[in-house]
């Protein structure tokens, strides 16, 4: 089976990811990848930037003048573009999965 496509996609999230959180991306060891900690922390990044957007909405619209309207939108549309990688890696997965699981042995 090549992996090697697979560490691309999880090297891509993670820097995507990290990006998304205002953290460096740093690349991934193929050899001492866990796929089920690195995807558990992606989706733990996508819902902390989901929350800080929200947050930074909500104090905007209570008139929080600390909130800059163009930051809480950048922010608003860093966490949606980052929930709709998250879906489609999803997707990818499940489509994955659906294939193994169909071959004949």
């Amino acid at each position: 089976m090549d992996t090697k496509g697979i560490e691309q996609v999880l090297n891509l999230l993670h820097s995507t990811a990290a990006q998304a959180a205002g953290g460096s991306a740093k690349a991934v060891d193929a050899g001492d990848v866990n796929f089920a900690q690195v995807l558990k922390h992606s989706i733990d990044q996508v819902n902390n930037a989901q929350k800080q957007a929200t947050q930074m909405a909500e104090n905007l619209a209570a008139g929080n003048s600390e909130q800059n309207l163009h930051e809480v939108m950048i922010a608003l549309q860093t966490a949606s573009i980052s929930f709709q990688e998250m879906v489609q890696v999803r997707n990818r997965l499940v489509s994955a999965y659906q294939d193994v699981m169909n071959m004949q042995v």
